[in-house]
């Protein structure tokens, strides 16, 4: 089942590019834009995240938390994030909980691989639900921008 804007976002604790445990839950109060993502260091990936790291201020200015998720090891986006100069929590999700949670998870993706984040994003409000939520099937393809930032609003 497909997660829609109105449910409660399922909570999740994962572990940072830090090795720090970050909770959906300690965001409660601020808008959180979730951008899971297959894999650090692929070109579509990494225009996913510069993209929201080239718009950062804009969120910040609307208390907004932006956080990346792939099942990468925390120690692989350490390097993308400094690589890339993120200014946002990359998290891991390793364990590939929050990725199916969200109904972000390939069964079967490139390569013969098995349980790859699916390209999606979703926007979290103050109360912790979901206004809005994006999951892609074609991991070529990038999320909607406009709408993100929209929903923020």
């Amino acid at each position: 089942m497909s997660l829609q804007p109105g449910q409660p976002a399922p909570q999740f604790t994962l572990v940072s590019s830090e090795k720090k445990e970050v909770s959906l839950s300690d965001f409660k109060g601020r808008k959180v834009i979730l951008h899971f993502f297959p894999f650090a260091f692929t070109s579509v990936c990494t225009t996913q995240l510069c993209t929201m790291r080239d718009n950062f201020g804009y969120y910040d200015g609307l208390n907004a938390q932006v956080l990346g998720i792939s099942v990468d090891s925390p120690f692989t986006l350490a390097k993308f994030k400094e690589e890339n100069n993120y200014q946002f929590p990359l998290l891991s999700d390793f364990n590939k909980e929050a990725s199916s949670a969200y109904g972000a998870l390939y069964d079967s993706f490139a390569f013969g691989l098995k349980g790859v984040s699916k390209r999606a994003a979703f926007v979290i409000d103050e109360d912790q639900n979901i206004v809005y939520a994006e999951v892609l099937e074609n991991a070529g393809e990038l999320p909607d921008f406009n709408a993100i930032a929209g929903a923020v609003k």
